[in-house]
């Protein structure tokens, strides 16, 4: 088993497979390798998250309103544990997120990096990029001209 990684790292790829799009890391954890045995710690669920805002980013939060999540946590037959939160109703998601991060934690990590995590990291960063392009287009400057007579 590999040296557990730090929590920074972890929160990384637990974020990134929680925003994957519907089937998208399942996908590429089935075309990476043959998914591994495992037991359900905790069998997919789902249930609903608070999600809280902030105004302007800095002023004091406040509750948004609840999202749908799907949540489960599985071990491998070597021990190690591996947990998913994914937004929406979506179980076989929350499988696969749950089965990469406990691959993450193993010797695997490198081949599932490489495989799965950089992927989905460049479709979103494409998605963010066609976004703010979108959002680029429709900017609009205001001006004010100086008139002479002043």
């Amino acid at each position: 088993m590999k040296d557990t990684p730090d929590t920074s790292e972890r929160k990384a790829w637990m974020g990134l497979l929680a925003r994957a799009p519907d089937r998208r890391a399942a996908t590429l954890l089935d075309a990476a390798l043959p998914r591994p045995d495992f037991d359900w710690l905790r069998a997919p669920e789902l249930g609903s998250v608070m999600v809280r805002g902030r105004m302007g980013a800095t002023g004091g939060p406040f509750n948004l309103g609840e999202m749908t999540v799907t949540r489960c946590a599985l071990r491998l037959t070597d021990g190690t544990v591996g947990h998913a939160y994914v937004q929406g109703r979506r179980k076989p998601d929350a499988e696969a997120a749950a089965l990469i991060d406990a691959l993450m934690q193993t010797d695997a990590a490198d081949h599932i990096r490489a495989q799965v995590l950089e992927p989905l990291e460049a479709e979103e960063q494409a998605r963010r990029t066609a976004r703010a392009q979108k959002a680029a287009a429709t900017k609009v400057d205001f001006f004010t001209m100086v008139r002479g007579e002043d």
